[in-house]
């Protein structure tokens, strides 16, 4: 049926092929925290960390084996059931983000994407925001109500969120990296 809602992206790949595909990039996910790849494997990748993660908040027998049979390394589950869990605990949803990025591949031009875990030491949106505010406060402006919407986002569900982001506000500030001519 053409233009039908579409359950899942086939990812031009075999059934096998797509599961393992997908099963190896949620793997390195959780081992990375995040990954770069193209558009439409982050988006699908997306909704099967987000089931792994629900797994890993039930805690049970049943999720364990669960998210046993998505991830290639076992030795992750360790990671998947303490750290991660203890992270999402309090967040009813939403643990992975995906951002649009130029392609890779200057020759393939495929829309390319990074993969995160959010709330996490890698968060991309953390550290943008920190910078802006940085660069705010640099400049003598006030927030813009983005800027504003973004920490509260980025702090909302991390524990002592106010203080992590003050600190990277303050790390930012120190290095210098912000460029005073804009």
């Amino acid at each position: 049926m053409a233009g039908g809602h579409m359950k899942y992206r086939q990812l031009s790949r075999d059934s096998a092929h797509r599961q393992a595909l997908l099963r190896n990039l949620v793997t390195s996910l959780i081992k990375n925290e995040s990954i770069h790849t193209t558009w439409p494997k982050a988006k699908e990748a997306q909704r099967l960390a987000e089931k792994l993660i629900t797994h890993a908040k039930k805690n049970t027998e049943v999720s364990r084996r669960k998210a046993q049979a998505i991830l290639y390394e076992p030795d992750l589950l360790p990671k998947l059931f303490g750290e991660l869990r203890e992270r999402y605990l309090n967040r009813p949803g939403g643990y992975t983000r995906v951002l649009r990025t130029e392609p890779k591949d200057k020759y393939d031009q495929a829309p390319s994407a990074i993969l995160e875990l959010v709330d996490g030491p890698k968060d991309m949106r953390f550290a943008m925001t920190a910078a802006a505010v940085a660069r705010d406060r640099a400049l003598g402006k006030s927030h813009t109500d983005l800027t504003r919407k973004n920490i509260a986002k980025v702090t909302r569900y991390r524990e002592n969120g106010r203080e992590e982001f003050e600190e990277m506000v303050r790390k930012v500030e120190e290095m210098g990296l912000l460029d005073q001519s804009s």
